[in-house]
């Protein structure tokens, strides 16, 4: 607890110094790079000692007013009674192009490290189809269909490559610039075997300390409906994150 409370003091602290500067950053034009960065931290003393600790960094670059590039990053590490239990690791790469202000194409690479899901290695390559049905400003609701292709390296030495398909939602609810509400649904099916289907969902609320700082607290169900390895059907993952802006 005392950790936790060390790393949430450092984090507002340099969000004070940082601040000035920041609101004279945003007084200017548009910004072209982005870098959101999120921690969350569980350490857990008592009958045992459990130890959570989550990172993601996403970077966003709009190198033209039509299009944005994102890369994420994300890093999960689970430990018990100071022995690591399981790790997931992963990292994508989108590009977006905006054809008019609602409609837009995407394509996205991804690849995927995880543990409690039995995959040694998932390679993933999408592209597809979005569209803004609602475009805010309070409230927004996004969808997007796309097809992909996937290869899957698991624990117990198998494989399997197959073609799929995606489709998305996200609606958000912007009570102010800097604090919101949303929901995000995402359904993948495999073309060639219709049992094999992931569905990821992740309801979230956003509060902003100040421009730079802000707590996320979120709730992920990831579901697989053809487990690798005799795993789990779903992962949950509850957080509270803090969240750091530092572009």
């Amino acid at each position: 607890m005392i950790r936790i409370i060390k790393i949430v003091f450092a984090a507002v602290l340099i969000s004070a110094v940082l601040e000035p500067w920041s609101a004279s950053a945003e007084s200017a034009e548009p910004k072209k790079i982005t870098d959101e960065a999120q921690l969350s931290y569980i350490d857990t003393q008592g009958n045992s000692d459990l130890t959570t600790l989550l990172m993601v960094n996403t970077l966003k670059y709009i190198p033209r007013d039509y299009l944005l590039t994102t890369w994420k990053v994300e890093a999960l590490k689970s430990s018990q009674d100071g022995q690591d239990t399981a790790e997931r690791y992963s990292t994508s790469l989108r590009l977006d192009y905006r054809i008019d202000s609602r409609l837009y194409t995407f394509t996205d690479a991804m690849w995927l490290q995880d543990e409690f899901a039995n995959i040694d290695d998932r390679y993933y390559l999408g592209a597809g189809l979005g569209y803004k049905i609602i475009d805010g400003p309070e409230h927004t609701l996004d969808s997007e269909a796309g097809i992909n292709y996937t290869l899957d390296s698991y624990n117990d030495n198998t494989e399997k490559n197959y073609a799929g398909g995606r489709l998305f939602g996200k609606y958000s609810y912007n009570f102010t610039d800097k604090n919101k509400f949303e929901q995000a649904v995402e359904y993948l099916h495999d073309f060639e075997d219709s049992e094999n289907y992931n569905v990821n969902s992740e309801t979230s609320y956003t509060a902003a300390v100040n421009s730079i700082l802000s707590l996320k607290t979120s709730y992920k169900v990831k579901y697989d409906n053809e487990p690798a390895g005799g795993a789990e059907y779903s992962d949950r993952i509850m957080s509270i994150t803090l969240v750091v802006n530092f572009l």
